[in-house]
């Protein structure tokens, strides 16, 4: 069985061709971090609920319109 190259040691320099002098801080991490979740509607609900706002809008009314918890 042959035995690859050994792997070479790592340097401390980034090469020349990554350049990150225009990166920017992730503008998420807060939101992230905080607990947001992701969740996907149906493209037909779009022109209701154009951003999370309107949705974050909607769903405590819709929430609060069942009255107490439902146990199963």
């Amino acid at each position: 069985m042959k035995k690859g190259k050994k792997a070479k040691a790592a340097t401390t320099e980034m090469r020349k061709e990554y350049d990150f002098s225009k990166a920017r801080p992730n503008k998420y991490v807060r939101r992230y971090s905080e607990g947001a979740s992701l969740v996907v509607i149906d493209p037909a609900l779009k022109k209701h609920f154009p951003d999370s706002a309107s949705v974050n809008a909607a769903l405590p009314k819709l929430v609060s319109s069942f009255g107490e918890a439902r146990s199963k």
